[in-house]
């Protein structure tokens, strides 16, 4: 009976035993089965922030997409290589480059062309761009808490429809310079297809007929009438003084020019000029005998005249008579550049053997969108 008694009590306590053993196995379990649903979740947010975010430059995928068009199309010509990775096929003679690629020309565009570093650019879809300007006509009034209130008249609009064009570049490059390992092909493409296209929207923006390319500010309808009475859409200009250049006091003509343009559309607004008509600029003085124009006092900063940036253009006339030689003007809400950002190339080995040419292709067009905001002087008497 004793004996009984004892094997109990034994069992009793290897029951307990038995008891946490289970209890840290459950607890165990349970550890396990949240860290799994805590990487679960991780995966899920991981993949759900690549959906929405634009892939970085530098990531796996895009070195792949950038090595497969760099090494694969533009070093030896794969095409297949090409459309393999990135789904595309030749569209309008040639194949989008990478969006880094695409960047970089852009950054470089906006460094060397003077007028897109200070115009409103937008980017399109379509080669169709169209945007409505209000010119004024809707009427306003005052009246009571409780008081009627009367119909007013409609806004007056005017559709701008910038005329565009097809901008290309054709640089070219050895065979030789291509398989060269050690030459930096993204580079080179991106920084001649820049050059070459800033180089012709730039004189576009200023001086382009409307036929197939931008319609250049320098082209619009001109006028001396003043902001209240000037038709829309044509551009205020005011004279030298002399039929030839400047009169005897060309500060005066400056001033007055700035002044022409409505106190907002100041802010912001800036000179443009040619480097021959600046050197003349730079030489004007007040009657105290201070200089008219300001270098930068810190590198970087644009030079100034009578307190606003100057920009060379070297696309701007001369100082010669009827021409206008000087603009002033607030360009973001001036003039208007619309683009379809993508740039295509086509590579050909064939037409200029043994070179190998790049036919890099953009749809640009440009137009005056606020005839206010841009003022002109024009050497006459």
């Amino acid at each position: 009976m004793d004996n009984l008694e004892i094997e109990t009590k034994a069992d009793a306590i290897a029951e307990s035993f038995d008891i946490v053993e289970r209890q840290d196995a459950h607890d165990a379990a349970i550890a396990a089965l949240r860290s799994e649903v805590e990487e679960v979740k991780g995966r899920i947010e991981r993949a759900g922030r690549m959906a929405v975010r634009p892939m970085l430059a530098g990531s796996a995928e895009g070195g792949q997409e950038i090595n497969g068009f760099i090494d694969g199309y533009v070093r030896h010509g794969r095409e297949t290589e090409l459309k393999a990775l990135s789904g595309t096929v030749p569209a309008d003679g040639g194949f989008a480059v990478p969006q880094k690629i695409d960047e970089m020309i852009a950054r470089r565009m906006v460094e060397i062309s003077p007028i897109r570093s200070v115009a409103n650019v937008v980017q399109t879809g379509t080669s169709g761009f169209r945007r409505l300007v209000s010119i004024g006509g809707a009427a306003s009034g005052w009246v009571s808490e409780t008081g009627a209130r009367p119909e007013t008249a409609s806004p007056k609009l005017a559709e701008i429809l910038p005329p565009t064009g097809e901008l290309y570049a054709n640089p070219s490059a050895t065979q030789a310079m291509l398989d060269d390992a050690a030459f930096d092909v993204e580079s080179w493409l991106a920084g001649e297809i820049a050059t070459e296209f800033a180089r012709a929207e730039g004189a576009a923006f200023i001086n382009g007929t409307g036929t197939n390319q931008p319609k250049g500010f320098l082209t619009a309808t001109t006028s001396a009438a003043g902001d209240n009475t000037r038709a829309f859409g044509a551009l205020q200009f005011i004279g030298s003084g002399n039929a030839s250049g400047f009169d005897s006091a060309p500060e005066a003509k400056l001033i007055d020019l700035v002044f022409q343009m409505k106190a907002p559309l100041r802010q912001g607004a800036v000179w443009v000029m040619n480097s021959t008509t600046l050197a003349t600029i730079r030489k004007l003085k007040t009657s105290d005998g201070a200089f008219l124009w300001q270098p930068g006092l810190v590198q970087g900063q644009p030079d100034r005249l009578l307190g606003y940036p100057v920009v060379e253009a070297e696309d701007m006339p001369d100082v010669a008579a009827n021409a206008f030689p000087i603009a002033f003007g607030n360009f973001k809400a001036g003039y208007l550049i619309a683009e379809r950002r993508q740039t295509t190339i086509l590579r050909d080995p064939y037409t200029n053997k043994p070179y190998v040419q790049f036919y890099a292709t953009r749809r640009v067009g440009g137009q005056v969108m606020d005839s206010d905001a841009i003022k002109l002087l024009r050497i006459t008497a």
